[in-house]
């Protein structure tokens, strides 16, 4: 989806770096006559950015209501200190521009950019929450002060480009995403193989796309397949021994058991895989590789990235 300003609150830390070569001799901020405070750098002949100077209010070359502003934004509070980066999201964003929210607002500013534009912008606080985003002030931006907004202008297009370079982008992070699933999954096999031979497990079997498994305790219920829900009790570990989770003393579901539809994309799809090789009333061991649980994702300091992780489950009932 495209980003919404009034949903919006951005910052860009490397703004400073991103204007270290702008003219300095001409670099001062110019106020408009609705209140917005600015910079605009564009680049010059030699490919350096330079201070634009004062935007004359007849200047139409910049971004207009209803084109979309692709780019890379963060901000600043009053104390400095970076509220948030586009950067570290590894992709730009994509804002509409919309009716101005109040004067001096951060719509204004974006109509002042153009592609390859980049521009520093100081807005106030309480006229962007109350007017804008319709919320209280955070504590950590006082009353009466003022948001520092950096912003590189990547592109300026009309709602359907945008959308259809979005589309784009999309399928490349999810191609680059497969590229790094299948190489972590080789690195992976190899780190279960060798759990397996240090914990002496035996009888071990393998699923299609890797997932490690050992039946504890055979069921005698029907076979699980995908569409049936499946409840399941289970205690997660890592390859280390530290306990991570378990349904057996879990509050929030009172230590029953978990019920989902198998084969749905409603859990890992390690789960999806592994438990249809079981039958009711199977315990087992499933070992499973980080690209089949959470791949890239940081969870927290039980669950960093890229973790293998084991769960010792029992299949309670299946229903079709």
């Amino acid at each position: 989806m495209l980003a919404k300003t009034k949903f919006l609150l951005p910052v860009l830390a490397a703004g400073a770096l991103m204007l270290q070569s702008c003219n300095k001799n001409k670099d001062e901020f110019y106020t408009t006559a609705e209140g917005l405070t600015y910079k605009i750098y564009e680049k010059n002949a030699e490919g350096n950015y330079e201070n634009k100077g004062e935007v004359s209010p007849q200047d139409t070359s910049g971004a207009k209501i209803g084109q979309v502003v692709t780019m890379q934004m963060s901000y600043k509070n009053a104390e400095d200190s970076l509220l948030f980066d586009s950067r570290t999201q590894n992709q730009p964003i994509m804002i509409p521009v919309m009716e101005p929210t109040f004067k001096g607002s951060l719509e204004q500013a974006l109509m002042m950019l153009s592609p390859g534009d980049s521009g520093v912008f100081k807005v106030s606080a309480d006229s962007l929450f109350a007017k804008t985003f319709g919320q209280p002030l955070p504590p950590f931006i006082k009353p009466g002060s003022q948001l520092t907004f950096f912003i590189k202008a990547e592109k300026v297009q009309s709602k359907e480009a945008a959308i259809a370079d979005q589309q784009k982008m999309f399928e490349k992070q999810m191609q680059e995403a497969q590229v790094r699933a299948e190489k972590q999954l080789k690195v992976d096999d190899q780190k279960i193989q060798q759990y397996i031979k240090e914990k002496n497990l035996q009888n071990v079997q393998k699923t299609q796309s890797g997932v490690y498994y050992v039946v504890t305790q055979p069921g005698k219920g029907p076979q699980a397949k995908a569409g049936n829900n499946v409840t399941v009790h289970y205690d997660l570990t890592a390859l280390d021994g530290r306990k991570i989770e378990s349904s057996r003393n879990n509050p929030m579901s009172g230590g029953e058991p978990f019920t989902f539809t198998l084969g749905q994309g409603q859990v890992i799809r390690g789960w999806d895989e592994a438990i249809q090789q079981l039958q009711e009333g199977s315990k087992a061991t499933l070992l499973v590789p980080s690209p089949l649980a959470y791949g890239d994702q940081d969870r927290g300091p039980d669950m960093p990235a890229n973790s293998i992780l084991r769960f010792d489950i029992e299949l309670v009932d299946v229903k079709n």
